[in-house]
């Protein structure tokens, strides 16, 4: 979604917009690698205005596509219709669903920690996730000092999946990103 910085378009959020073919093909390794079938209940957070969401309904997924700002919230709901649930509320706010779950995403970077806390908490019902972050975060999160990994290693997986380049975001970051990956052992 190209255009001059502004609520709904640019950097005015922080926003960078994942390029289509970038979303289309991190949804089908989450696809083939988590077992993502027909029916399974998916949560985009930081949805902007569809690039994964797209790709998640395509593949038959229920989704959830959270996002703060009103602009690309009101654009996913006229984009989706009733095919999938806006929800219109920070990332850091979120209520995690409470039967199983999936996450394919790329949230907001300043929310990283506190999202991946909340995600890998005692109790989740999170089944997989793939998380677009900063390179750095992406590396913390899969090294063996991971925040609060003694209280969580036992129920989770996390490894570091694909690079994604800078180019393969709108506006281009000065850096590209990464691809964290969690599965549920």
């Amino acid at each position: 979604m190209a255009g001059a910085p502004g609520p709904a378009s640019g950097p005015w959020w922080g926003w960078h917009q994942l390029d289509a073919r970038w979303a289309r093909r991190l949804v089908t390794e989450a696809v083939c690698e988590s077992g993502i079938g027909r029916g399974a209940l998916v949560v985009d957070i930081g949805a902007g205005t569809g690039a994964l969401t797209r790709p998640l309904v395509e593949a038959g997924a229920r989704v959830i596509a959270v996002e703060a700002h009103p602009g690309r919230a009101a654009e996913l709901r006229a984009r989706f219709g009733g095919a999938v649930v806006v929800v219109q509320v920070d990332a850091g706010d979120l209520r995690l669903p409470r039967r199983p779950y999936h996450v394919v995403a790329n949230p907001p970077f300043g929310l990283t920690t506190a999202l991946l806390r909340r995600l890998l908490q005692p109790g989740s019902r999170l089944q997989s996730a793939r998380l677009v972050l900063q390179p750095g975060s992406a590396a913390r999160w899969a090294g063996p000092s991971a925040p609060g990994r003694r209280r969580w290693e036992r129920d989770f997986d996390v490894t570091l999946g694909a690079r994604l380049p800078a180019a393969a975001f709108h506006p281009r970051p000065p850096v590209g990103a990464r691809v964290l990956v969690v599965d549920r052992r």
